[in-house]
């Protein structure tokens, strides 16, 4: 399986790559911002699996869904629970709430 993880607090991102790790789930890539979120689909065949942040250094997440098209299926990993609905409207399949 292929999964990516698009978050810009590092550390976040780091932890949530191990816990996956654990559970025998190999993250490929890490992404830290929108447009390098963009820039790599636009490079790079559709993951299977995408855990994205809401909100990211350089803008909400959502930006990525108007510049490029993301077949993926999407667990949103967020501290935000008022973007759930808009969340749903993608190909999300959970919206974690971050402690």
């Amino acid at each position: 399986m292929n999964v990516i993880i698009i978050e810009d607090e590092k550390p976040a991102a780091r932890r949530l790559s191990r816990l996956l790790g654990e559970l025998g789930v190999d993250v490929s890539t890490m992404l830290h911002s929108v447009e390098e979120a963009v820039n790599w689909f636009q490079q790079n065949e559709q993951p299977d699996l995408i855990f994205l942040d809401i909100q990211l250094s350089d803008g909400l997440s959502f930006e990525i869904f108007d510049l490029v098209e993301v077949q993926s299926a999407i667990i949103f990993t967020t501290a935000y629970d008022e973007y759930a609905l808009q969340a749903f409207k993608l190909n999300s399949i959970d919206y974690l709430l971050k402690p």
